[in-house]
């Protein structure tokens, strides 16, 4: 007997982790995978690269009622939400952008999820601490003084069909160059990277493939549960970054800020098996994956 294939709709599917997300699960032909984008014809890249995923325009994701016809449209079995806003975008630290979609969505998503009987994957952020200890656990109190961390606490969400995975990613992106790598692959010459920001970073393409064979196989998992690799600092990443993409900077240790975001996976690891593979084994799966 042959099953049909579950539905599965990501949030924010042109963004660094949505279209890692939409490209690892658009290769398991077990997943009818959806894209949720702000408008189709930025797609076309991507399209390429996924052939078999669909694509479906919704211009604003804090619009409610163009998020019940989302819903409605892609009828999907689980959804993953790659929406946030981020740190490096202009007006991030606008509350009147930065609450809505950190905030408010999240706990929207929750209950439309519920009305359609699908799971949601949510993600969440190491951000919601301050840095000032590391080797954080779930049981910790999140300590961040900022717009974005407190708002991205405000969206964790705990209900029965739905899990915060809380964690930092690098990736690449498909038009900016925002976030680390990107920044990183964009310079010549000499860089500076942040020897004591310590943190504990998955790849994209890493997070993808722990939600498809660790997460949405765990039906049990709610609440929120730290997703996380090796701790490393930002200096040692972009010295492992330049060795793997064959890259010629010089990069300078700069001392600081002083802060460690570093996440303890141990209670995720207990619930699931998962282990991360070291950091030297996930650059070179991002530089394949691209």
């Amino acid at each position: 007997m042959t099953h049909s294939p579950k539905r599965l709709l990501v949030l924010g599917a042109n963004g660094m982790l949505g279209n890692a997300v939409l490209r690892w699960f658009s290769q398991d032909p077990s997943y009818a995978v959806v894209g949720a984008v702000r408008r189709v014809e930025t797609v076309e890249g991507l399209r390429a690269r996924a052939p078999s995923a669909s694509f479906i325009a919704c211009e604003d994701a804090g619009d409610l009622s163009a998020m019940r016809r989302l819903l409605a449209e892609a009828r999907p079995d689980v959804i993953i939400n790659c929406i946030g806003i981020v740190k490096q975008l202009a007006g991030a630290d606008a509350p009147a952008l930065t609450i809505p979609i950190n905030a408010l969505l999240p706990h929207r998503l929750t209950r439309l999820a519920q009305d359609h009987g699908a799971r949601l994957v949510h993600i969440s952020t190491d951000c919601v601490f301050s840095g000032a200890a590391g080797n954080y656990a779930e049981s910790d109190v999140p300590d961040a003084a900022d717009l974005y961390g407190r708002s991205k606490l405000m969206g964790e969400v705990d209900y029965e069909n739905a899990v915060t995975l809380r964690t930092s990613i690098i990736g690449h992106e498909l038009h900016t160059s925002h976030a680390l790598l990107g920044w990183f692959l964009a310079q010549s010459g000499t860089v500076s990277g942040f020897s004591n920001a310590i943190f504990s970073a998955l790849p994209t393409v890493e997070l993808a493939r722990v939600i498809q064979e660790f997460v949405l196989p765990n039906p049990e998992l709610r609440g929120i549960y730290h997703v996380a690799g090796p701790a490393i600092s930002k200096y040692e990443l972009l010295q492992m970054v330049a060795r793997v993409y064959d890259r010629g900077n010089t990069i300078n240790a700069e001392p600081l800020p002083v802060l460690d975001r570093s996440l303890n996976a141990g209670r995720f690891e207990a619930a699931t098996g998962y282990r991360s593979p070291d950091w030297h084994e996930m650059v070179t799966r991002m530089h394949m994956f691209g």
